[in-house]
């Protein structure tokens, strides 16, 4: 039986989403920091997701990360749709309309391949590292999660949504820039993070541990996958 906590984890995590591939369409610069939109929301689901993976384990971890993949390729769909009908004569905002959601869905099919990817690693990494630290060390847990996720999710994303439309060499900056700022952003909201665990471990009742767990992203559609 899912939890009412689970569900509403779940739905703050595919709106992170869902609103981070919105608005990794506008490319800032702060100094020497190359960033995106994104970075304001996205590293929220990478805490979700920690949060998640060290109450309820991988297997639910993994149900949450497939039903953010969906939910965010069924709104990618759908702003596909919206954009190539064609606007009423009077509305005149087609332009704008399309700056962003015309990019969107080579940005989707980015961030659908990273997101995947970082995803399965981050929540890999913290319940291997659960079960190697016997439950201890959550913080340690929490950041390296976070750095190996994160620095898959760049290592895929940036190129596949940004090659040949940004200068290559703001590339690697930029990869850099999201990966340093988003497990600095972690290491600021640790704190919070903990005494979520921690509270929802109270009311839950649970501390997954997952021993013997089928690591295989695509497990859970099969016949007993969340058993």
């Amino acid at each position: 039986m899912v939890s009412v906590l689970f569900m509403q984890f779940s739905i703050i995590f595919t709106v992170c989403l869902i609103a981070s591939n919105i608005l990794e369409t506008k490319q800032m610069v702060f100094g020497p920091l190359h960033l995106t939109g994104g970075l304001l929301v996205f590293p929220i689901s990478y805490i979700i997701n920690d949060v998640v993976c060290e109450v309820w384990g991988y297997r639910r971890a993994s149900i949450l990360i497939w039903t953010g993949f969906l939910t965010n390729f069924a709104f990618m769909m759908v702003a596909c749709i919206a954009d190539a009908i064609p606007g009423a004569p009077y509305w005149e905002n087609e332009e704008g309309f399309h700056a962003i959601f015309g990019l969107t869905p080579r940005i989707a099919l980015a961030s659908f391949v990273s997101f995947i990817v970082g995803s399965f690693v981050n929540a890999y990494v913290m319940s291997r590292m659960k079960i190697a630290d016997r439950g201890k060390r959550f913080p340690l847990r929490a950041i390296m999660s976070t750095v190996w996720g994160e620095g898959a999710d760049s290592l895929f994303f940036f190129p596949l949504a940004f090659y040949g439309v940004l200068p290559n060499q703001e590339l690697p900056l930029m990869m850099i820039s999201q990966l340093v700022l988003k497990t600095v952003y972690e290491i600021i909201v640790l704190p919070i993070t903990i005494r979520v665990v921690n509270r929802v471990k109270d009311l839950e009742g649970e501390d997954v541990y997952d021993n013997g767990v089928n690591y295989n992203i695509f497990a859970i559609f099969k016949k007993g996958g969340e058993q």
